[in-house]
This record gives C-alpha cells, structure tokens and sequence, in this order.
C-alpha cells in the first residue's frame, strides 16, 4: 500500500469476512464495517475474529465500524441505535490490527423537528458517556457528515451537518476520543467547497468516505435552490465534482493516517448490478489521485 489505504464498505448483516476475502483481490486495500440503525443480533466477538482474520491473510486492514441511525429520537429504535453504537466501542479493539486506533462512526442524531441548537443538550447528554468510554478504550467516535435532507433549523437524522454544528458540538463535549467521519459529497450538495473545508478540518477528521456529488448547474442556474426537479445527486468518486487529487494532497499534508473507503449504494448510474463495476471504477480512479 502507498500511503492513505483506499478501500470500501462491507455490511455487518452480510458475513463481512466473506465480503472482505472476495474483494481484498480486486483491489481494495481496506473496509468499514458497517449496519443500520441496529446491529440485530450480531455475534460481535465471532465476527471481529473472523473480520481480523480475513483481513490479515489479505493484507488489507478493518479500518471502522458503523452504525447509522438516530439515537435521540425518542423511541424503541433509537435505544436500539444507542445500545449498538455502545456494543461497537466495546468490541472495536478486537476488530483492529493494532496499527490505529480503532474508529466507531455514527449519526449524532436530532430531536425530531428541532433545530441544531435546540437539539445539543440531548446530544450531549447521549454521548457524554459514550465518549468517555470510548476514551478509556482508545477507541475514536467519529460522526459522520450525511445530512439526510436536514436543515439547521430541522430535520429528522443527524445534528453533525456542517462547521457550524461542528463547532457547538465540539465546544459542548471537549473530548479527545470524538472526531468526524467526513466526505465531500455532502459538501457539493450544501454548495460548499470540499476542499476549502477541509483545510480547515483535516484535523478533526478520523475517517473518509469515498463518495462524491455532481451539480446540474443549468438546472440551478434556471430554477434556483427551491424548484421541482433535483439538481444534485451522489455518485462515486470521478464522477462528481470533486477535485480528489487536492483531497489526497490536504490530508497528507495534515498527517492523516487513515483510509478513504468507498461508500456504495449510492451512484444510480452505477446501481444494481452494475454495483460493483462502478466500484471498481472508483477504485482505479481514487488510486490516480493518491500520490505517489
């Protein structure tokens, strides 16, 4: 491998060290392993043993875990969210290689309806223990950026949007275990510029998603923010807007360690069965970008 690994997401409900095993040969240099809203009943330690197997005999690495949900909901499943972002701190150790520490990745989550701000207090309230224990055991609890059609003011998902939520949530649970799980895809669809960004937050940053954004801007320019027809979409990496030659060059640049994986199940032009082709395509592109 050539400095930051590159690699993909593999899901938790799918027998990951199978997946891992079947396309570490194709390419991919490292995995997320990741669920939805829940963990059901995985067998964490069994998995772990097999994930870390796997990944060892294909000399590639586990580089996170994730569940994606919202723990502050209110409700059976948002307890069930929180239960499994609790269970994976617990066993992300047994998941690493011991080369990094390892990284749990998750929704901050939002009081449905509320506003940023008005949604910190129950935030902090879920992941102040969390963050502590997550401290105590090396582990880096990294929110990721997906905004999930929420707005500052609402929404029904997440809070860790954009900087300036980043900064309330910083400011009001200063630990050194929490960080970001960042992608430049949301970025284009908030007409931010990813690279600008994250010059100023590859620090904070602990995990990266290979996924993109492109922007109709004929589209925008006739019909504006607020028209009928959708004028962004995701898409994998070469296929947005994004410059991943000057991602790879401001995160080397501030010391990253970490990997960029594919996040898939998202570029409609490369869908289905076309999945894993369109992957590929990612892969050899994200490899002409990196350095070296």
């Amino acid at each position: 491998m050539n400095g930051i690994s590159i690699g993909t997401l593999v899901k938790g409900s799918e027998a990951p060290a199978a997946a891992i095993r079947d396309l570490a040969p194709r390419g991919f240099e490292s995995f997320q392993v990741m669920f939805w809203e829940s963990i059901g009943g995985a067998d964490l330690g069994a998995m772990a043993a097999g994930v870390r197997e796997a990944a060892e005999d294909t000399r590639t690495s586990a580089a996170a875990l994730a569940v994606y949900g919202n723990p502050l909901r209110g409700d059976a499943v948002a307890e069930e969210t929180l239960r499994s972002v609790r269970a994976l701190i617990e066993a992300a150790p047994a998941f690493s290689d011991g080369r990094a520490r390892p990284i749990v990745a998750t929704f901050a989550g939002r009081v449905p309806g509320a506003s940023v701000p008005a949604s910190l207090e129950a935030w902090r309230a879920a992941f102040a223990p969390l963050a502590e224990r997550a401290e105590a055991l090396g582990v880096v609890l990294a929110f990721e950026n997906c905004r999930m059609g929420d707005t500052w003011k609402t929404g029904k998902w997440n809070i860790a949007i954009n900087p300036d939520a980043w900064n309330l949530m910083f400011a009001a649970l200063p630990s050194a275990s929490l960080a970001l799980e960042w992608e430049p895809c949301h970025q284009v669809e908030a007409l931010a510029d990813p690279v600008a960004q994250l010059e100023r937050w590859a620090p904070r940053i602990a995990h990266v998603h290979g996924k993109d954004a492109r922007l109709d801007r004929a589209l925008l320019a006739a019909g504006g923010l607020y028209g009928a027809s959708r004028w962004s979409a995701s898409c994998f990496p070469g296929n947005g807007d994004t410059d991943w030659k000057e991602i790879f060059r401001v995160l080397s640049a501030a010391g990253y360690g970490g990997t960029i994986d594919i996040e898939g199940w998202n570029d409609a032009e490369w869908s289905g069965e076309r999945e894993l082709e369109g992957q590929l395509r990612a892969l050899g592109y994200l490899r002409a970008c990196r350095p070296g």
